[in-house]
């Protein structure tokens, strides 16, 4: 079967891409720039951009299952869930996996009211997050100042969520359910730095702010990090004392899904799933000066 990867110039869209080749599927990867995409020669690499369902049907032409995104290459939702869905089933798309952003889009009920058989794909937290959130200021200054230092989650490797999609995709059973997907650990800001400075060899400092710290410096003195979830917040019309609030609100309270492992990656792979010190060893050059 021929199976469309969207997001294929990403962080799990190139595993995926990978993934299936491997295992002998035929792969077309949608990206808005064939010229950069950079994968390789076996992808059928098809110019598209989901947010725009007039530059989709070639795409979608004898595709059999799908690998979608909800957001758009601009991080935003995506507002045109029904007409995707409308054009995935006239072009005879059986099967369907859906991998979200910070929330649901138009994409997910659409697919989910449709005849496809599709599998929901819920990471609880990417490792290429603390590249975005912490890359920078770890490169720059070898020091990370946030609040909460102790909070806990069970971050998932990018390639862990593209093998799930890939088995969801290749094999019949999944119609219908919904994966939530961590790695094998839970860990803290605490355990991160120390992993990270463990696989730079740098002298990697976490300090912990306190929340009255937090708003001062991230808001009265003007200098807030650029995490992805200040972004996120940023999309929705926040402003920084406002995201400032939000964000101490999210860490500050205790997750308990975020702090369970989830069996999925071993369960759907025979594998267990990646570790963060895994992770680290393979971006280490991306956190040195």
């Amino acid at each position: 079967m021929t199976v469309l990867v969207t997001g294929a110039t990403g962080n799990v869209g190139r595993h995926l891409v990978r993934q299936l080749l491997d295992a002998g599927q035929q792969v077309r990867a949608l990206t808005r720039r064939p010229e950069t995409a950079d994968l390789p020669a076996p992808v059928e690499v098809v110019a598209g951009d989901l947010s725009d369902v007039a530059t989709l049907p070639a795409a979608f032409d004898g595709v059999t299952a799908a690998h979608l995104i909800n957001f758009t290459g601009d991080n935003q939702p995506l507002r045109n869930g029904e007409r995707l869905v409308d054009l995935m089933v006239r072009a005879g798309v059986r099967k369907v996996t859906m991998l979200g952003g910070w929330a649901e889009s138009t994409l997910e009920p659409a697919v989910r009211a449709s005849p496809l058989e599709w599998t929901q794909l819920r990471p609880i937290e990417f490792m290429g997050n603390t590249l975005a959130d912490w890359g920078e200021r770890l490169r720059t200054t070898g020091v990370i100042r946030e609040p909460f230092g102790d909070r806990k989650s069970a971050p998932v490797h990018e390639a862990d969520i593209a093998a799930v999609a890939a088995v969801a995709l290749i094999h019949d059973g999944h119609s219908g359910t919904t994966y939530p997907i961590t790695g094998p650990e839970v860990l803290s800001p605490r355990d991160k730095i120390r992993i990270l400075g463990e696989a730079t060899g740098r002298d990697l400092v976490f300090e912990e702010l306190t929340p009255e710290q937090t708003r001062r410096e991230w808001v009265a003195e003007g200098k807030p990090p650029r995490l992805l979830l200040f972004k996120a917040l940023s999309d929705k019309g926040l402003g920084d004392a406002e995201k400032v609030e939000f964000l101490l609100q999210v860490y500050g309270r205790v997750h308990e899904e975020a702090m369970v492992v989830a069996d999925t990656v071993e369960r759907l792979t025979g594998r267990p799933g990646r570790t963060f010190t895994q992770w680290a060893k393979e971006h280490a050059t991306e956190f040195r000066p």
